[in-house]
């Protein structure tokens, strides 16, 4: 069995079985489906948002392994991930306890609790009206320019999102939005992946991602050379000479799975 708790959780539930204790938890539901379940509840007037880990069974690995699909066994992947962040200073989510027993991991009982991350906003709802209503230069440079740190950061830290879109970025709002003073956090960590290393599939199915979640917010080609400086900390022009199969493949990437939204009405 594995067990980190910080407080309140380490003195609330001193004692008491800590995957009972997390089951007991009550808040609104987010998110459920089989074999997880994510909640917001209230401890001692703070939120916390919980996501419990129950096994999927081997049925539903070998389907998704079947499709090329990558299961979510539980909830270390997103415990090693926020470690990893925090070492290299990206800005994320704030872990205050996981648990993780049984070795089956078709049958696996694991959970993480997070500090949530309060006044913010995701960068989908803050650039949706950006094609009818464009937002100011030096703001969407500023973002586009710490949205790049971000992932370039998290690349080079050997940590691959899998869901790197850009409602996962969010943005702090305790004070007035100013593009000298911009906080954001990276959010649901839950498929990453942790290595050394990234590898460049994953590196790139990312990058590919992210580029399709911003296709419709009006940013233009010289925004999008803008990310790509900033993101490989080189010279545009020899990111352009050196990464040309790269950008190809992201164009067509992008392309197709904005193809697949409109075809199935929006879902990914």
């Amino acid at each position: 069995m594995k067990l980190e708790l910080a407080q309140p959780f380490a003195s609330l539930w001193a004692g008491r079985d800590p995957f009972e204790a997390v089951e007991a938890l009550q808040g609104k539901v987010y998110r459920e489906l089989e074999g997880r379940r994510t909640l917001r509840t209230e401890v001692e007037g703070r939120g916390y948002f919980v996501k419990i880990h129950r096994g999927i069974g081997w049925r539903e690995i070998a389907k998704n392994l079947l499709t090329a699909k990558l299961p979510v066994l539980g909830a270390e992947q997103e415990w090693l991930a926020i470690q990893r962040l925090k070492q290299v200073g990206i800005p994320t989510m704030t872990a205050v306890a996981f648990g993780e027993r049984g070795s089956n991991p078709a049958a696996q009982h694991s959970f993480i609790i997070t500090e949530e991350l309060a006044p913010t906003i995701d960068l989908e709802q803050l650039t949706m009206n950006w094609r009818e209503q464009p937002p100011e230069p030096r703001l969407k440079w500023a973002l586009i320019r710490r949205v790049a740190d971000m992932v370039g950061g998290m690349h080079r830290a050997g940590v691959n999102h899998r869901d790197c879109y850009i409602c996962h970025f969010m943005l702090h709002t305790d004070k007035p939005i100013d593009a000298d003073d911009l906080r954001l956090s990276v959010i649901d960590l839950h498929r990453a992946q942790v290595r050394q290393k990234t590898p460049l599939r994953w590196r790139n199915k990312d990058l590919a991602a992210l580029y399709f979640s911003v296709m419709d917010i009006g940013l233009s080609k010289r925004d999008t050379l803008r990310f790509l400086r900033h993101y490989f900390q080189r010279p545009l022009r020899q990111v352009l000479r050196e990464e040309q199969a790269l950008l190809g493949w992201l164009q067509r990437k992008a392309d197709k799975l904005y193809a697949r939204r409109v075809r199935y009405g929006g879902a990914l």
